[in-house]
């Protein structure tokens, strides 16, 4: 298995590389250029087509394995044929910036689909109340996990934001899915978990800290769309595996999409798709990254932006651990989700309100 890993990581490290240094060549069509928008943290154009070097890395690093494993190889080609629509959808925008979030979520629901029809990935237990029902029905199961998945990849985007944040985030969240699995000797989704993993540290050497290649909403899509597959496949395939692991697992981006929601259509008025500078990780860069490093010429603005993401990466590891230790508990998992959900929101209105606790501060 690590000639896989490491042939992953290969793959993706050297692609990174070239796309980075072919930058010139097609920086019109892949490079960000739109400085202004709400959620524009860098100071230079960046090619942002940084998923196309994880899903290659990917998808040779699995094709080495089903190579070299037979009983693999067929789960191995399914999951990458029903990762297509969602990665493909996220990479034209990349390059076009013309496909509507619409049709972007009607193409991560397509992959879900064929993820339901082609590997069986659907969700037939919650343990919450009112959802065993409907998951108890065909139908209902597969609607489920067309509904999980395209809220994880929508929310995997939402936090890609910064050098480092979502590509380490989904690394933190699949490793702990890759442990909860090989503890359940379910040796197929940990090997693609720690695949995408190797592929995702390939882009992350390039983007974390000089931010030198974004990972765009093709790798976002591609991250959260594997991230919310296997969770799926976990506990499906394993019965002594809470179905509550991957809620708490993917605290962080779910309770920041489901939280940001809330905020722009009941607290503002706003339609709940729309983008704004409000998010977490964007108070964190303004009001405690502000205050250490005050500086708007290009090489501060970098500093800036790559200390941030470290915070979120505490903030994304405060579920995943507990999420790891009691992935059997469902009532532990309840607890520690509601008192992660009830200190996130603590945390943001601290920052909005100018009370960020002192030992949050980053000092010059």
């Amino acid at each position: 298995m690590l000639s896989f890993l490491s042939l992953g990581f290969s793959v993706a490290l050297v692609v990174t590389l070239l796309i980075i240094r072919s930058a010139s060549l097609h920086a019109k069509l892949s490079a960000d250029h739109d400085l202004s928008g709400p959620q524009k943290f860098h100071a230079r154009p960046v090619p942002r087509i940084g998923g196309l070097a994880i899903f290659l890395g990917f998808v040779l690093g699995g094709l080495a394995w089903a190579y070299r494993s037979p009983e693999m190889r067929t789960s191995v080609l399914l999951l990458v044929f029903c990762s297509l629509p969602a990665f493909a959808s996220g990479m034209i925008e990349d390059v076009t910036k013309r496909v509507s979030p619409l049709r972007r979520m009607l193409a991560i629901s397509a992959a879900a689909l064929l993820g339901v029809w082609l590997l069986g990935a659907s969700i037939h237990r919650t343990e919450i109340p009112g959802l065993d029902w409907l998951a108890a029905w065909p139908l209902g199961a597969g609607l489920l996990a067309i509904f999980v998945v395209a809220g994880v990849a929508n929310s995997v985007n939402i936090i890609d934001g910064f050098n480092g944040l979502a590509s380490m985030c989904s690394m933190i969240m699949l490793s702990g899915v890759a442990f909860v699995a090989y503890s359940v000797g379910d040796t197929w989704v940990a090997g693609c978990a720690l695949l995408t993993v190797a592929a995702t540290m390939g882009f992350f050497v390039w983007n974390y800290p000089m931010g030198l290649i974004f990972l765009g909403d093709g790798g976002a899509y591609f991250l959260g769309f594997l991230l919310a597959e296997l969770s799926i496949l976990l506990i499906g395939r394993n019965a002594s595996v809470s179905p509550l692991f991957p809620l708490l697992l993917c605290a962080y981006p779910v309770v920041e999409t489901v939280f940001s929601m809330y905020r722009r259509k009941v607290l503002r008025g706003r339609p709940m798709g729309m983008p704004d500078g409000v998010h977490l990780h964007s108070l964190i860069y303004r009001r405690l990254m502000r205050w250490a490093i005050g500086s708007r010429d290009a090489r501060a603005l970098t500093r800036r932006n790559s200390l941030t993401a470290p915070y979120l990466w505490v903030v994304c590891s405060l579920s995943t651990i507990p999420a790891v230790l009691w992935w059997n508990d469902s009532f532990a998992l309840a607890c520690a989700l509601g008192v992660y959900a009830a200190g996130y929101v603590t945390m943001y209105w601290r920052i909005v309100r100018f009370r960020t606790p002192h030992w949050l501060v980053l000092k010059r």
